[in-house]
């Protein structure tokens, strides 16, 4: 893992029990493989007939975010996580299924509708040097949005806005007439943190935001991210493949294969006792210094193609616990015991502890 645990913060927010603050609804997204529609026209036993193809990135996700928490989404490249972020946001359209934001759908507003949950909602992106318009100085740049939602405010107030989020996660107020070229990743993922931090969001999408970085500044992006959530009393969907950031950064954990939500749990119950096979695969893979760790779990076969998703569940070519059931039946997310939900027809029947 990228992060050594000794030197990142515990986080503090406190989870308030409530209505949810964004809920996902059968969410499903495709990416269509097949073109315009004389592309899609295929000639087939002598008929002419429309053939269409789609990559199915998500499918059928279903989840809740409560105010304050940290919640990270794991899984492999390729699982559907980012897309989940993204189709969030608004950057994707669903292909079906709804969002909820503070009680109100917003999957299917106007542009003009959306203004008002746009600057309660922001994102910071993976890449910090493609983020970052290269046209733009540091202070026109965090301006941009804050004169975006907020046009009856002057110039001087602009400014000081400006000058307050620069101080708060550590930029010196000289960056601001310098281009983001002139900065280091580490800094530039400052500057786009305090992008975000700009309009006084209440919740923030992260998607992957230390991938890029070198392991020597991941630590202190993650604090920084720590901090603003304290100070801040905001809350995180963050995207991400790094186990070791999940453990000491997430409030609860949503494990991804293939588009579909394997399992959803504390992070302290997701790392003693994870219940979902493919979760247990994972889990045995993070490198720990203990002896009596369990041995690590190697998966057979391959991850399937996602333009051609299997039937069932979507783990069970590669499950050494699937039945005859699993490859027929998609399995739906239970509760258990320790307070998780599992999506796995073994656990639902007692055959996996």
């Amino acid at each position: 893992m990228n992060v050594m645990s000794q030197t990142v913060k515990t986080p503090g927010a406190d989870i308030q029990e409530e209505t949810p603050l964004l809920e996902i609804r059968g969410l499903v997204k495709r990416f269509s493989l097949s073109g315009d529609f004389l592309e899609q026209l295929r000639f087939k036993g002598g008929k002419l007939v429309r053939h269409q193809e789609y990559v199915h990135a998500i499918n059928g996700v279903d989840l809740a975010i409560r105010r304050g928490e940290a919640l990270c989404v794991v899984g492999e490249s390729g699982c559907g996580k980012s897309t989940v972020a993204r189709t969030v946001m608004g950057l994707l359209q669903p292909s079906a299924g709804e969002i909820r934001y503070g009680g109100s759908r917003i999957d299917n507003m106007s542009t003009r509708e959306l203004m008002p949950f746009r600057r309660r909602m922001q994102m910071i992106f993976q890449n910090p040097y493609a983020s970052l318009n290269p046209r733009m100085t540091i202070q026109q740049t965090l301006e941009e949005p804050i004169r975006l939602h907020h046009p009856g405010w002057d110039s001087t107030r602009v400014r000081d806005k400006v000058a307050e989020v620069m101080a708060s996660v550590g930029i010196a107020q000289d960056w601001g007439t310098r281009y983001g070229h002139e900065f280091s990743g580490g800094q530039r993922q400052r500057i786009a943190i305090a992008r975000a931090l700009a309009v006084d969001p209440e919740f923030i999408v992260a998607d992957e935001p230390i991938s890029a970085l070198d392991v020597s500044i991941q630590a202190q992006v993650l604090n920084l991210l720590m901090e603003a959530q304290q100070q801040h009393n905001l809350t995180y969907l963050f995207i991400t493949h790094d186990l070791a950031v999940v453990e000491h950064f997430g409030t609860r954990v949503v494990v991804m294969y293939l588009g579909r939500i394997c399992e959803v749990a504390p992070t302290a119950t997701l790392f003693s006792r994870p219940r979902h096979p493919y979760t247990q695969a994972l889990m045995s893979a993070i490198p720990r210094l203990e002896d009596d760790r369990p041995q690590h779990l190697r998966l057979k076969g391959e991850v399937p193609t996602p333009v051609n998703l299997p039937s069932g569940c979507v783990f069970h070519g590669r499950c050494p616990h699937a039945n005859e059931r699993c490859g027929r039946e998609i399995p739906a997310l239970i509760d258990t015991a320790e307070g998780s939900q599992v999506a796995c027809h073994g656990v639902e029947e007692g055959r996996i502890g």
